[in-house]
């Protein structure tokens, strides 16, 4: 009888393991300028010091962003998507015989009508909610060359804040100061400093950039 212990095949080898955690590998010596070191890690795409508080932070979290929006090309962007909005609720309001005003042909009486307003308030808000969540930019903003931010880090605002921005910008429309608030409301960027931003701005902290 032989004594010689049992061979076993050799076991396999981790290192083909996909699901197999890998040893940290020891950091290379980028200081001497050998092109195989390890390079240092990319920047935040926008501001030198990767985001952080937009209104205290340490900072400038403009800084590599592009240029803000100027104000009067913003008014005009603004312009532009309120037409085409207004015409879709036209149409709307004439195919359910929802009318602004109605006049008595004896006596001219004007009387608001409050689920028009409601209609156009709704129909704002679910443009710009869905136009600035996916590009940043809805079409007069397109057309313009301008696009919304994030403050913090100049992304494409997530739809949470992009609802924020409409819904701050549009939902007075609905129940009082229609196109006065809208006016206060975006018209604020033209005074206000450093980021020229409208209290719908402020209220989602974004701002508007050139995008040209």
């Amino acid at each position: 009888m032989s004594t010689e212990p049992p061979q076993y095949p050799p076991p396999p080898d981790d290192d083909n393991d996909p699901f197999r955690k890998q040893p940290p590998q020891p950091p290379q010596d980028s200081g001497s300028g050998s092109p195989y070191g390890t390079p240092p890690p990319p920047p935040p795409p926008y501001g030198g010091s990767g985001g952080g508080d937009p209104y205290g932070g340490a900072g400038d979290p403009l800084a590599g962003m592009p240029p803000l929006a100027e104000s009067g090309k913003r008014t005009l962007a603004r312009i532009l998507d309120m037409i085409i909005v207004g015409v879709v609720v036209w149409l709307l309001s004439w195919a359910f015989g929802t009318n602004e005003f109605d006049v008595d042909p004896d006596e001219v009486e004007y009387g608001k009508s409050f689920g028009q307003s409601l209609l156009a308030a709704v129909l704002y808000i679910a443009y710009d909610t869905f136009m600035i969540s996916r590009t940043g930019q809805t079409l007069g903003k397109k057309w313009l060359g301008l696009r919304v931010a994030n403050l913090n880090d100049g992304a494409t605002p997530t739809l949470q804040t992009a609802l924020v921005r409409a819904a701050v910008l549009w939902l007075p429309f609905a129940f009082c100061c229609a196109c006065i608030w809208t006016a206060i409301c975006g018209g604020w960027s033209f005074f206000d400093k450093p980021y020229k931003q409208g209290l719908h701005d402020k209220a989602a902290k974004t701002v508007v950039v050139s995008t040209g």
